[in-house]
């Protein structure tokens, strides 16, 4: 099956904003773009990396993230059937207590 080509021009113009677009690899630098997408895309950029990368590769990095909002942190864990206790940025979250629970 051949995979779609990924450009880096399709996603949102917001998502790279303090990153050189044109030095970004997808192949190489696919856990920074997954981790990018899912704390700050878009669903047309959710659809992207899941067309591109699939559920399996967007799954393990987004295990190793160390930081989702509470918000993507569950939709990732129900979206993947995994508890949210798997996922490093829930780990990260509980030995590194804020001040504010906000």
């Amino acid at each position: 099956m051949k995979k779609h080509q990924l450009k880096i021009e399709e996603f949102s113009p917001s998502l790279f904003w303090d990153v050189d677009k044109t030095t970004l690899d997808v192949e190489r630098h696919q856990r920074f773009i997954i981790e990018r997408t899912l704390t700050h895309g878009t669903l047309s950029d959710w659809f992207l990396i899941k067309k591109y990368y699939g559920k399996t590769a967007i799954k393990a990095a987004s295990m190793q993230v160390r930081y989702l909002d509470k918000q993507t942190s569950a939709f990732c864990a129900t979206y993947f059937h995994e508890p949210l206790q798997n996922f490093r940025c829930y780990t990260f979250k509980q030995s590194n207590p804020s001040h504010w629970d906000y």
